[in-house]
């Protein structure tokens, strides 16, 4: 059996003894969600491992480690979430490459470029049946749950597909950002408070607080997209503008009334799918007082996430928590 490589911790743990912790647990998960995706047919299993060997942070089973902190972090079940959430993020990827006509997912070939479309879409089924799977293992409450998480994440990309129609563009995209990433992320804290048996009351605030912390990385990742000078995420900075997807800063900017920014709003309104014009919005865009906005506006979301830790005792698991969220906000990758 092929194993994934040993995760590195996608934040700094100040504390040694929940750093090896966490180290710990997050190979008990990559060990479990191996596991998971083997099938009779070794094709399959080759498939469903292409995207969870490309590299990705683990955030999520991340965070229902640390949320687990906040009660028994030893228990079986939390190492189950874990895999449930990474293997229903997983399984979104294989479909949303394919209805973004993707080549590239974490700086590796994606599915349906190496493949095609209908193995894309049906590895993705396969990860989606087994996250599934391991769900009912939890139990009743467990699955309605997911479910319910499922039925954000869906809703969310067909809010996304279908535009913001007469409404407001920024809200309708706030919206499709939280159904498609904070979702998840949010189910991550609860599943990891719910199954380590904390108080409600922690397990309400960890629920709220990954919501927030969910929209405040896909707004990240926005920002990322146009102020980075690096491909260090396996993305081509401007990839999104190229596209014409719209993302917080650009929302912002059309939103704009001064004179001064007439040649970007009609770029932003125009084919930028030619080099020159790309290049040029994307300069002005990253001069435009939109990109400072965007990041007060991701600060202001994890500042509001770091306020519900005060449930928590304090100690290393709230401190790793609060620098979860702040890493999340200022990222550079």
């Amino acid at each position: 059996m092929t194993s994934s490589p040993a995760p590195s911790l996608a934040l700094p743990v100040l504390d040694p003894d929940l750093e090896a912790r966490l180290r710990t647990r997050l190979q008990d998960v990559e060990h479990a969600l191996e596991n998971a995706i083997q099938s009779e047919a070794r094709f399959v299993t080759d498939a469903a491992r292409h995207l969870m060997h490309a590299g990705g942070k683990r955030f999520r089973p991340l965070l229902v480690l640390l949320a687990a902190e906040s009660g028994d972090p030893t228990s079986d079940d939390v190492v189950t979430a874990a895999c449930v959430v990474e293997l229903t993020h997983l399984a979104s990827l294989y479909h949303d490459d394919v209805m973004d006509e993707a080549s590239l997912r974490r700086g590796a070939e994606s599915a349906n470029a190496r493949w095609d479309n209908l193995v894309a879409i049906l590895t993705g089924d396969f990860l989606f049946s087994k996250s599934s799977e391991l769900t009912a293992r939890l139990g009743a409450d467990a699955v309605r749950i997911q479910a319910e998480t499922f039925t954000r994440l869906v809703e969310g990309q067909i809010l996304e597909t279908l535009g913001p129609g007469d409404g407001d563009p920024l809200e309708h995209y706030l919206r499709v950002v939280a159904g498609k990433t904070g979702s998840l992320i949010a189910t991550s804290a609860l599943y990891g408070a719910r199954f380590a048996g904390a108080p409600r009351e922690v397990e309400e605030a960890l629920t709220s607080y990954g919501e927030k912390v969910g929209t405040a990385f896909q707004l990240s990742d926005d920002i990322l997209d146009i102020a980075s000078e690096s491909e260090e995420s396996g993305k081509t900075p401007g990839t999104d503008l190229r596209e014409g997807v719209p993302t917080l800063p650009v929302l912002i900017a059309q939103r704009s009334t001064d004179p001064a920014d007439a040649r970007l709003l009609e770029l932003l309104a125009g084919d930028l799918t030619v080099d020159g014009l790309h290049a040029e919005a994307l300069e002005l865009l990253r001069k435009h007082p939109a990109m400072d906005e965007a990041r007060r506006y991701v600060v202001d979301r994890a500042n509001e996430a770091r306020a519900l830790l005060t449930v928590l005792p304090e100690g290393a698991a709230r401190d790793a928590l609060d620098a979860f969220a702040l890493l999340i906000a200022t990222r550079t990758a």
